[in-house]
């Protein structure tokens, strides 16, 4: 299903159920069995990942007899916030729905969900305090950091030392890279680049280091964003490098938009010395390399001229849905909680390379010499620990920021293709400021 068609039907979904909010009685679903059940939906169709969360589905459901946890992939997360915004129009919401980053806004404006922090007496103060920093709004923790990420750069080490390069001292800026890149030309390496997939995301984060919001009014976080950033001066310079680097010739991607795998693979299989894309390929990416060449990891590359930010928080968190009684309310925030604890955190880490979310998880990660076994993963949190807590870093939110992040990928593929950047940027701009205002109409 076409993107715009799943963001229309989004839409749809979340005007109808604002048109028909509190119209749902609060109800019960008992299982054959006679206990209670508890419907989570979420979004990874891997058996990795999905098999994680139904493993320990199974465990809490074991300790509390009297519930039962179903964990079931929706599809995308574009699909599953859709289905659950219907399910709730339709008096069968789920009990917890996992919810992209990008997706705040959409789930706010569903009316469908409750702020997990106001329901009874729940710690919030052991979550890692940029993370958490994304899911609050008006004072409020609405959802519970679960698969949470940034993006860092991932090195071929004996690319670097092969050109003359020291690996344990990565290049830091946009200038560096470049820098990098023609030592390795001039050393003879056809694979001397940089990859990485076109994703709105990696644009996104870029702002965010500059202290640039994407969108106006605090980066929507003041009051509803109404017009976006994508012609600032900060939002030029980040394609004006990516123009650069494709100028030059060492700009290496598959020539799809949103192509994470392609873009690995590029990567793993050593066609490019460079690449940028999520810490939770951490896991996946080490694996699929197999020792055929030594891997580093460093900070995601600024800007030379910015002062260094901070990323903004990517991958989801889990929501609570409306329209449920209490006791099971609290059933759902108890599995949760449990499911983000600090053991369970640093396994989901270790399987998958996503943030543990919780200071304790990282704290005994340390201690136990995990960042020395894997000294791939310690970059990550030294890069979010650093960043400073504030509107850019806190991330944007618009009602829109699927179809942004698409307009953003086609105007980054125009100027791979040869347009002149800042009539590519006024353009998007152009684009996204009037699916935004379309959208706030709503409201």
């Amino acid at each position: 299903m076409r993107k715009s068609l799943i963001s229309s039907l989004i839409l749809l979904a979340l005007c109808t159920a604002l048109y028909a909010g509190g119209q749902s009685e609060e109800k019960q679903s008992a299982t054959a069995e006679g206990t209670i059940e508890i419907q989570f939906w979420h979004a990874f169709s891997d058996d990795a990942r999905s098999g994680w969360i139904k493993g320990l589905a199974e465990e809490w459901n074991a300790q509390n007899s009297e519930f039962k946890v179903v964990a079931e992939n929706k599809g995308s997360y574009r699909e599953t916030l859709q289905a659950s915004i219907l399910a709730s129009r339709q008096g069968v919401a789920p009990h917890l729905v996992q919810v992209f980053e990008v997706g705040s806004q959409l789930a706010l404006d569903s009316g469908i969900f409750t702020p997990i922090g106001d329901v009874g007496k729940v710690d919030l103060s052991d979550y890692i305090e940029p993370v958490l920093n994304y899911y609050t709004f008006n004072d409020s923790v609405y959802s519970i950091p679960f698969n949470s990420s940034s993006p860092i750069l991932y090195i071929n080490n004996d690319m670097m030392i092969k050109a003359g390069l020291d690996p344990t001292d990565p290049p830091e800026t946009f200038e560096e890279i470049l820098a990098a890149c023609e030592a390795a030309k001039s050393a003879g390496i056809s694979a001397a680049g940089l990859g990485f997939n076109v994703h709105g995301w990696f644009f996104e984060q870029w702002l965010a280091e500059q202290s640039a919001p994407i969108v106006n009014n605090g980066n929507g976080r003041d009051s509803r964003a109404t017009e976006t950033m994508l012609n600032s001066r900060e939002s030029k310079k980040v394609l004006n490098f990516i123009k650069e680097l494709n100028d030059r010739g060492y700009y290496k991607y598959t020539g799809k938009l949103e192509d994470w795998g392609g873009s690995d693979a590029i990567f793993q299989e050593g066609k490019v010395m460079f690449h940028i894309t999520s810490t939770a390929d951490l896991g996946n990416i080490t694996s699929a390399i197999d020792g055929r060449f030594n891997m580093g990891t460093g900070r995601l590359p600024i800007p030379g001229s910015s002062k260094r930010n901070g990323v903004v928080i990517g991958g989801a968190s889990v929501w609570m849905a409306d329209g449920h009684s209490k006791r099971e309310q609290e059933a759902a925030r108890d599995f949760i909680i449990f499911m983000t604890n600090t053991e369970n955190m640093m396994d989901w880490h270790k399987l998958t390379g996503y943030y543990p979310v919780r200071k304790s998880s990282v704290d005994k990660l340390q201690k136990e010499g995990w960042f020395t076994s894997a000294p791939t993963r310690s970059i990550a949190f030294t890069q979010l620990l650093e960043t400073d807590s504030n509107q850019a870093t806190a991330g944007g939110v618009m009602g829109t920021f699927g179809d942004t992040r698409t307009i953003v990928e086609q105007a980054i593929q125009k100027v791979l293709n040869g347009a002149d950047v800042e009539i590519a940027l006024e353009e998007a701009k152009k684009l996204a400021d009037l699916k935004l205002a379309e959208y706030n109409k709503n409201f």
